[in-house]
């Protein structure tokens, strides 16, 4: 794993476990049950960045026969593990506590502990989010939030950062159902806030789902990275046109890429193998990551050619 990536969630791991503790503490004192909903939340949260530990940990095994191209894609998994998490046992339970405690709602005792704790958590959860925000705006660039969220190969960083945002949001929405329980003394405002905060948890967990299940399916290169790739290519030695080319994501860190390129007519088999190389060289230049890297060469054909050898629909930019 990165180690801007590995700092993050150690930062998130660190801060959910104090502040698991802390909830559960407050939740036995005062029986509300939106610091029940907080603290398996922040369970959920502190299981979660063990299991993005755990696939960081995996990825670096070396390939083998079984799996060729290595086991970089173990960090895709876990992470759409913690989305599935998150979604059953962060925002499923805090979704039936908060319609359990409105039909059925329970003085809240000694408040001012529940608020007290909810504000360390805050002040916890704060320092944890700025530490993922930090670390995620160097691979964000120019993009928006949304947009770093949705095209970010690196999955810890997203992942983690919606997770301290629900719990910063959670913490806001407890606190004032609390605050707006006391005050009107009516309990059942707690069990709104703790059904607020089951929704907020759920509509995170399917973001994150999707956008996990998409890196799984295989993500190819950035537009900003296809568009060095191709550079590279067309202005290599030899190089009359680039044909097609595909990318996929093995990895955070690593990149495939396949092209189909025409090479100038005449080149003997070793100038031909250097001019592959050339290509190749060019490419890990500008995308470091592109590691396994499959070029086909071909000749510019005739209209002839082309007519005999015309392709099936659906495959057409593999002949020319």
């Amino acid at each position: 794993m990165a180690t801007g990536s590995n700092k993050v969630v150690l930062a998130a791991l660190f801060g959910n476990s104090m502040i698991a503790i802390a909830k559960f503490v407050g939740f036995f004192i005062t029986g509300s049950s939106s610091m029940l909903a907080e603290a398996i939340h922040s369970v959920a949260d502190s299981g979660n960045q063990s299991l993005l530990l755990w696939g960081g940990r995996a990825a670096k095994k070396t390939a083998d026969d079984e799996h060729q191209f290595g086991y970089g894609r173990e960090r895709y998994f876990w992470s759409f593990v913690v989305a599935l998490v998150l979604f059953a046992l962060g925002g499923g339970f805090a979704t039936y506590e908060g319609i359990e405690k409105i039909l059925h709602p329970h003085e809240i005792k000694q408040a001012g502990v529940a608020l007290g704790i909810l504000a360390f958590g805050m002040v916890v959860e704060g320092y944890a989010f700025r530490t993922a925000v930090v670390e995620s705006r160097p691979l964000k660039g120019d993009l928006s939030w949304w947009e770093f969220v949705k095209r970010a190969r690196v999955p810890e960083l997203p992942v983690v950062l919606l997770e301290d945002l629900g719990a910063m949001v959670g913490l806001m929405t407890a606190f004032v159902a609390i605050i707006i329980a006391q005050i009107t003394g009516n309990a059942i405002w707690d069990g709104i806030g703790t059904l607020a905060i089951g929704i907020l948890l759920l509509v995170i967990a399917c973001i994150l789902i999707i956008e996990m299940r998409s890196l799984l399916l295989g993500e190819g290169a950035r537009p900003k990275e296809m568009l060095k790739i191709k550079t590279a290519i067309n202005t290599a030695p030899h190089v009359q046109k680039l044909v097609h080319i595909r990318t996929q994501h093995l990895g955070p860190e690593e990149l495939l890429v396949g092209a189909k390129i025409i090479f100038e007519p005449g080149l003997t088999v070793e100038e031909l193998a250097d001019a592959i190389n050339s290509v190749e060289a060019r490419i890990r230049q500008v995308v470091p990551i592109a590691r396994p890297m499959y070029i086909e060469p071909d000749l510019l054909r005739s209209p002839e050619e082309l007519k005999a050898n015309a392709a099936p629909v659906g495959n057409a930019d593999d002949h020319h």
